[in-house]
C-alpha cells in the first residue's frame, strides 16, 4: 500500500485567495480504494480537472472548518461524488461549524448537500471515523473558528499522515501528531509575523520539535509567506528541528511508501486530463 498526496493548491487566507497567487484547491489523498479530498477551497473542481483527477471518483470529503478558503467548493465536489446527487455515495466529515454553524460562522454546506453522501460525520475533537478501511481522528486546533479540527489518518500499511489545519501553537498540540510519518502544517505566516489563530514558521518549529515526524510539509501560505519564499521558511524549520521539511508547491505530489518522496507530476496529470476529456 502507498499513499499519494496531491496539492491542488498551497495558498490560504483572504488575499492569497482573491489574487490566486497560489491556488486554493486543497489536498487530494489517494490510495488503493481511497480518493479523499481535504479542505476544498475555491477552485477545487477546476484544479482537480486541470491535474487530471476525476472529481467523480472522490469517495470522501473532509472539511476542517467554516472559512471560505477551506470549504468553498465542498458542495460541487459532493455533487461530483454522488453523480449529481443521484446516488447515495461516499462520506462527508466536517466540523460542527460547517454542518450546523456556531456563534461566529457557518453553516457552510446546505442541508440538501449534507443529505447527499451515504455517510455524514460531525468531526469534533476526539471523534474518530472510518474512511475506506482507514481510521481518521479529529485533532485539536485553536483558530478563529472555535470548532476547527485537524485530521490524523491512521494507516497500518504505510504509517500515519496528519494535517493541522489552521491553528496557532498551544501547549500539547504536538501530542496529537506524535509518531506520524508525514505532518502537513498550514503555515500562514513567516517567522516573526504572528497573526492570532494562525501558524507562523516559529509555531511550526515548536510543533515539529514536539511531534518528531519523519518528514514535514508546509502549505496554505498567506501573501506575506508567498512573497517571503516558503522554501526559505522550510529551511528554517528543518535547521532548527532536524526534521526534513518540504515547502509544498501547486501540483506537487508526495508519495508515502517505504520512503517519502516529493514529485512534480503536473505533466502526468495533464495527460490524464486529456484522456478524461477525450
Amino acid at each position: 500500500m502507498k499513499l499519494e498526496i496531491v496539492f491542488l493548491g498551497t495558498g490560504g487566507g483572504r488575499f492569497a485567495t482573491v489574487t490566486q497567487k497560489r491556488k486554493t484547491g486543497g489536498i487530494r489523498i489517494l490510495a488503493e480504494g481511497l480518493n479523499l479530498h481535504l479542505d476544498p477551497g475555491p477552485g477545487s473542481i477546476v484544479y482537480s480537472l486541470a491535474e487530471g483527477l476525476d472529481p467523480r471518483k472522490i469517495n470522501a470529503l473532509l472539511v476542517s472548518h467554516s472559512h471560505l478558503d477551506h470549504y468553498d467548493d465542498a458542495e460541487v465536489l459532493i455533487e461530483a461524488m454522488t453523480y449529481g446527487v443521484t446516488k447515495k455515495r461516499g462520506l462527508l466529515a466536517a466540523s460542527k461549524s460547517v454542518l450546523v454553524g456556531n456563534e461566529v460562522c457557518g453553516p457552510s454546506i446546505s442541508k440538501y448537500h449534507q443529505s447527499a453522501p451515504k455517510y455524514l460525520v460531525k468531526a469534533e475533537l476526539g471523534s474518530s471515523f472510518q474512511v475506506e478501511g482507514l481510521n481518521v481522528l479529529a485533532t485539536e486546533a485553536h483558530h478563529t473558528d472555535p470548532d476547527t479540527v485537524g485530521f490524523r489518518i491512521e494507516s497500518e500499511g504505510v504509517g500515519d499522515v496528519a494535517y493541522t489545519s489552521d491553528t496557532e501553537y498551544f501547549e500539547g498540540i504536538g501530542n496529537y501528531y506524535r509518531g506520524v510519518r508525514l505532518l502537513i502544517l498550514c503555515v500562514m505566516r513567516p517567522s516573526g509575523r504572528p497573526w492570532k489563530g494562525h501558524m507562523t514558521t516559529d509555531d511550526a518549529v515548536k510543533i515539529v520539535s514536539e511531534s518528531c515526524p519523519e518528514a514535514a510539509v508546509i502549505t496554505h501560505f498567506g501573501t506575506k509567506m508567498i512573497l517571503g519564499k516558503p522554501m526559505n521558511e522550510a529551511k528554517i524549520i528543518e535547521r532548527k528541528t532536524g526534521v526534513r521539511t518540504i515547502a509544498a508547491f501547486d501540483g506537487m505530489s508526495i508519495v508515502v511508501n517505504d520512503k517519502i518522496e516529493a514529485l512534480d507530476v503536473r505533466r502526468k496529470r495533464r495527460e490524464g486530463l486529456e484522456r478524461f476529456l477525450s
